[in-house]
């Protein structure tokens, strides 16, 4: 059986569509703007304009009277004041060395070296050789494909 009733997500649906179409257009105006051709307008051409030859001003030269080294004046020397003279410290002296009494050293008795046990031998062991691993077959490359020239995020 049919709906009576008009659906609901239908609008929204349908006000989603309308406003995808009008960007559309938009881009499509544009696009038909850059396109277009426009009409060469010929360049007029002006007239060459010279302005007369500028006269230089004559000055006048001025005469400055020659300048004379300033002179300074001597700075007297300051006298320094004398330096107190410190009392004299007598040099610290280092203690007699102290006598200590000798320690007798404790005598070590000697021990006889030891004895190591002979280890049993050992039987050789083989050793594991491992199998050869089977050839894989040959992986075929896939072709390069040629990169476009033109701009791909653009339509």
């Amino acid at each position: 059986m049919a709906y009576k009733s008009f659906p609901s997500f239908f609008l929204t649906l349908l006000l989603i569509t309308f406003s995808l179409m009008c960007n559309n257009i938009n881009a499509v105006g544009a696009r038909l703007l850059l396109e277009t051709a426009l009409p060469e307008i010929p360049k007029p051409e002006l007239p060459k304009f010279e302005l007369p030859p500028l006269s230089k001003p004559e000055l006048p030269k001025v005469e400055l009277p020659p300048l004379s080294k300033p002179e300074l004046p001597e700075i007297p020397k300051p006298e320094l004041p004398k330096v107190p003279e410190l009392p004299e410290i007598p040099e610290p002296k280092l203690p007699k060395k102290l006598e200590v009494p000798e320690i007798p050293q404790p005598e070590i008795p000697e021990f006889p070296e030891p004895e190591l046990p002979e280890l049993p031998e050992f039987p050789e062991i083989p050793k594991p050789e491992l199998p050869n691993l089977p050839e894989l077959p040959f992986f075929p490359h896939l072709p390069e494909i040629a990169k476009p020239t033109h701009s791909t995020s653009n339509p």
